[in-house]
């Protein structure tokens, strides 16, 4: 039976923890949302947790197993699958006993869905409800889908000892088979840029492959940041055999978590360019797809299957919501940090929702505190910076390291340190110390910052689920680590799921401020900041491809703007807002003309 989507949003992964057991609180009411399984310590955790909870058997999967990550994996993932199955059979009966519920439920649906308007006919036709309730349910009502995220980019090496294991047992690549041994008929959704080793890694599964009647068991979702990647990762995947259900395009700075700027392309045009050229997205990787499996002797589908576009970062309001959906045709809005002050959806410890709640704009900001390199959003004020500073107070920067997902960098050890840890930093500080004489007091401290300020993310961004759910938190002590998008600033109140999703869509707002910009002027703003940074604190002589790659993205932001004021001409939304958004985009253009690109100067 063909599943029609209760809801025109999904709650995308967040950090490790924030949404590591958002299915089993969301799922019944047709809400899909991302676990992330990178952190297989977290999700044991978390399986002994609710299999307490539930009354459900378990036994510990030590790392003494052989193929511990991958098998922790799965039996959580089966463990979530079996909630969700019970708790949506239960939230069934419920509705189809209780006008009640079923009127709350109602109140959660989007104002157009049809589903809504056979329950409203259903209770109109008060005298053959109970008889017909039942069966429509049963025809109309399916739980959210139980996704998985993996970050491709995590796929240490691992050892025994001093022997390296095989690749399949990296991290990313045991997440992976941990997934496809699953029991769940859902989506992985890969983030962070192409790993082909990972990628050609899934041929070893037959649920990612179309079965006889076309149908997939397991399906790929690519996080991409524009159009020609997502042509080259599905193409990539499509001469395998394999078939890219969904491309979930993310704002590159408006966004949580690590933020990976584009070459200056802002969102709406990379939007309209995938509607533009959706056809031709298809039809390249079916041609490519069904080679492929021709070639393995395995069916192919004379027609493409479907192929969904989606979109998250920044979205605030029913408005853009709506907009979105309307004039890029995306077939689902990605809400995700308003979701944190949603205690029904996501899990985060009082402490650190309460510190979100109170936060103003200037609280959160484009850090450089990941191992990874990447800039990184978070928030002042967290308790991961505060036992961080603590520890630079009492000269013992760094972590002790206990997970090693981040342990990437192979500079002082070929099996991998995390430039969060101690080992990393008490290295690096020496190196700094032996050339301190030749370097000025602002040098030196500028680069011991640039040592000092990494955090540990495997555990700041697991802490919070342990926090809430009372377990028990071993070894050093590391606070929380929260990765919300900028969009956070203007949500300053705890709300529930019902009033989440009634703003939503529309029904009501849950925002108390007046002055939000738009999610496309905040975006703006945070490229030309993220510009003008870039430029201001380049060292030493600049080189051509520097010079080119500034070019590019100035010229890229300019063509922006100037389709969102064609756009925003025509447009039917955003009316109230006109005026002030017209003179927004105005003052960024005369502001990213200020910025003058530095001149290559001749040898």
């Amino acid at each position: 039976m063909k599943k029609t989507p209760l809801h025109t949003f999904h709650i995308p992964v967040m950090g490790l923890a924030y949404t590591i057991d958002s299915p089993i609180r969301v799922a019944q009411y047709g809400i899909s949302s991302v676990i992330s399984i990178a952190d297989d310590d977290l999700i044991e955790k978390m399986r002994h947790f609710y299999s307490t909870k539930f009354n459900f058997q378990y036994e510990e999967i030590t790392q003494k197993f052989h193929d511990y990550r991958a098998e922790r994996i799965t039996s959580y993932l089966n463990l979530v699958d079996k909630i969700v199955k019970q708790k949506f059979e239960n939230f069934k009966a419920e509705i189809a006993e209780s006008k009640t519920a079923l009127e709350n439920f109602m109140s959660m649906l989007p104002i157009t869905s049809d589903i809504k308007k056979g329950f409203q006919n259903l209770l109109e036709d008060g005298i053959s409800f109970k008889e017909n309730i039942q069966n429509y349910i049963e025809s109309h009502l399916f739980a959210g889908e139980i996704d998985v995220n993996i970050m491709t980019k995590l796929d240490k090496d691992n050892f025994v000892k001093n022997e390296q294991l095989p690749t399949e047992f990296n991290d990313a690549h045991a997440a992976l088979r941990g997934f496809a041994k699953s029991k769940l008929e859902s989506s992985v959704v890969l983030s962070a840029g192409m790993n082909p080793r990972l990628y050609s890694y899934f041929e070893n599964f037959s649920d990612f492959f179309p079965d006889e009647n076309n149908q997939l068991r397991k399906k790929i979702i690519l996080k991409v940041s524009d159009f020609r990647s997502a042509m080259i990762q599905g193409n990539f995947l499509a001469k395998k055999g394999l078939w890219v259900s969904e491309y979930r395009i993310e704002s590159g700075l408006n966004c949580g978590g690590h933020a990976f700027a584009t070459e200056g392309l802002l969102l709406g045009t990379i939007l309209e360019e995938f509607k533009q050229k959706k056809e031709q997205l298809v039809q390249s990787a079916h041609d490519l797809m069904s080679k492929a499996l021709d070639l393995k002797n395995m069916p192919f589908p004379e027609n493409p299957l479907p192929l969904k576009i989606t979109v998250q970062g920044g979205v605030g309001t029913a408005e853009e919501h709506e907009f979105l959906l309307d004039e890029y045709n995306v077939d689902s809005v990605g809400w995700g940090s308003p979701f944190l002050l949603v205690p029904e959806a996501t899990s985060v410890d009082q402490a650190t929702r309460n510190l979100l709640i109170n936060a103003t704009e200037n609280d959160f900001y484009l850090s450089n505190i990941s191992p990874l390199g990447v800039p990184f959003n978070t928030l002042k004020g967290t308790t991961n910076e505060f036992l961080k500073q603590k520890r630079i107070h009492e000269n013992k920067p760094g972590s002790s390291c206990p997970k090693k997902f981040l342990a990437l960098s192979k500079e002082y050890d070929p099996h991998g340190i995390c430039t969060a840890s101690k080992k990393y930093q008490d290295i690096k500080l020496e190196e700094l110390e032996n050339i301190k004489d030749t370097l000025s007091i602002q040098e030196f401290e500028k680069s011991k910052i640039k040592i000092t300020e990494k955090s540990c993310l495997c555990v700041g961004l697991a802490n919070a689920s342990y926090l809430e759910n009372d377990i028990k938190i071993k070894g050093q002590l590391q606070g929380v680590v929260i990765c919300p998008g900028p969009n956070m600033a203007y949500f300053d109140q705890e709300v529930s799921l019902n009033d989440m999703l009634q703003h939503i869509y529309g029904s009501k707002s849950i925002l108390r401020v007046s002055d939000r910009p738009n999610l496309f002027v905040k975006e703006l703003k945070m490229y030309v900041e993220h510009f003008r940074n870039e430029i201001e604190t380049i060292s030493g002589n600049v080189n051509a491809n520097q010079v080119k790659k500034w070019n590019t993205f100035k010229t890229n932001i300019l063509q922006g703007i100037e389709y969102y004021q064609n756009l925003f001409l025509s447009t039917i939304y955003f009316k109230t807002d006109e005026d002030r958004m017209k003179t927004q985009f105005n003052f960024y253009k005369s502001e990213l003309h200020s910025i003058q690109i530095p001149i290559l100067k001749l040898a």
